[in-house]
């Protein structure tokens, strides 16, 4: 296993809290919410298994419709602790024998970041995706990133990710995901 690669029989998409009352105050939300459009159609059209958080759901609501309503086969877990990295998650991951996960979510300075560290602590690779993640301070979001970045976790964005699960172009799969892309 090389821990730089993404390879679709590896990965997950993990999508941490992005959810009615927090993403219209994270900077560039509409970017962030983009972004994972083309990550749940990559991870559908390619198999990987869809994971999404939701904290406190009750003061923060649930996941944006435009996203949920693109992913009704992924699994939901509810949580108030800011990493998602319980038991009850953590035995559900080690279920799907897959050690690649790709992180999106807000905020990366809580609740995306102990989440990434959680999961480097139990041995996964995580690919965190800078452009599909966000807060609502571009210092905090940067500064999250970075140290990220230090403990180990791989920083890409959305079209290096997906190009690199495609592995190559000509496929029904390239072909869909690059009307997205563009």
């Amino acid at each position: 296993m090389n821990k730089y690669y993404l390879n679709k029989d590896e990965a997950v998409l993990l999508i941490i809290d992005i959810q009615e009352r927090m993403l219209p105050v994270i900077n560039k939300a509409d970017n962030v919410a983009q972004r994972n459009e083309v990550l749940i159609e990559a991870a559908k059209l390619l198999g990987l298994p869809i994971i999404v958080t939701e904290h406190n759901a009750e003061g923060l609501g649930h996941t944006v419709d435009q996203l949920i309503q693109k992913m009704p086969e992924a699994k939901v877990f509810h949580k108030n602790t800011f990493s998602a990295c319980n038991k009850e998650f953590l035995n559900n991951l080690n279920n799907l024998k897959r050690n690649k996960i790709i992180v999106t979510g807000t905020e990366t300075h809580v609740c995306v970041y102990q989440t990434v560290r959680s999961l480097l602590d139990n041995g996964f690779s995580v690919f965190l995706v800078e452009d599909a993640v966000g807060s609502r301070a571009e210092m905090t979001l940067n500064n999250a990133i970075s140290q990220m970045r230090d403990m180990g976790a791989v920083i890409t964005n959305t079209e290096t990710a997906v190009f690199d699960l495609l592995k190559e172009s000509g496929t029904p799969e390239f072909k869909a995901l690059l009307k997205l892309i563009k």
